[in-house]
């Protein structure tokens, strides 16, 4: 069975796409069949997978409101070995035309049915805002990934997405529920930094993943290259610990 992970967040600025792109990769380098769905019309998770987001034939655009095939949306040939929906400026005139349907919220997830099973893992980077966009990925996901910096605005942005998930799995998808909170951009030596992670842990328990990802030189370098950080610098702590992250969630995908 395929796991839809909608990657997550309304705070802005908290590393949802650099996490989609080097948790893809480094999860179709253990074999892994990987699918990441761009769904933020400013399209960096396609540019982060080496495909320039200006000259791609389809996106997820087609997928939403022309529902065109799957084998016909998909691009194969990604730098980081997975497969990719493409996302570009389309994707605002998606938000708008999806107002037009019946059913609006629950387009991606009819169209991902037919192919869910063809994957081990399905990542959807949502944009920094909820709208109708981030409603079909939350509505087609089984949960729900959350990055935060460890800083105290990130916690109140943290409360008001608990709220959102909460409210949609009420009405739309009661099975909805969070796969994990992430910490991105950590800096052991910040005593704030300390002081967040302490409280997520005593309110998400063993929901916070025990990997953390530093701040890095090379994971913000990587996707002016159009590479995941595996690609660009195997060897640097950010590439590391995505590597690590991906090894966490096969563990725990095993023990359920």
């Amino acid at each position: 069975m395929g796991k839809i992970i909608a990657v997550a967040n309304q705070k802005g600025g908290v590393g949802k796409t650099t996490t989609c792109v080097n948790l893809a990769a480094s999860l179709a380098a253990t074999k892994r069949r990987v699918l990441l769905i761009d769904l933020d019309p400013q399209g960096n998770a396609t540019m982060g997978s080496g495909i320039d987001k200006y000259d791609v034939a389809t996106t997820a655009f087609d997928l939403l409101v022309d529902e065109k095939p799957f084998d016909k949306v998909v691009v194969k040939d990604t730098v980081g070995k997975y497969d990719l929906i493409a996302g570009n400026g389309d994707v605002t005139a998606a938000e708008i035309k999806l107002m037009e349907f019946f059913a609006r919220e629950v387009r991606l997830r009819s169209a991902l049915a037919p192919i869910k099973d063809d994957y081990d893992f399905i990542f959807i980077d949502c944009p920094p805002s909820l709208n109708m966009l981030t409603v079909n990925a939350m509505s087609a996901a089984d949960s729900v990934l959350v990055p935060m910096q460890c800083e105290y605005y990130a916690l109140e942005g943290l409360t008001a997405l608990m709220d959102t998930i909460s409210q949609l799995a009420s009405m739309v998808n009661p099975g909805l529920g969070i796969e994990g909170v992430l910490r991105t951009m950590y800096d052991p030596r910040n005593r704030l930094a300390n002081d967040v992670s302490d409280q997520l842990k005593n309110h998400f328990g063993d929901k916070v993943y025990r990997t953390v990802i530093p701040r890095n030189v090379r994971l913000a370098e990587a996707p002016s290259f159009g590479a995941p950080a595996m690609y660009y610098d195997k060897s640097s702590p950010g590439a590391k610990a995505y590597l690590a992250l991906a090894g966490e969630i096969i563990r725990r995908a095993e023990q359920k």
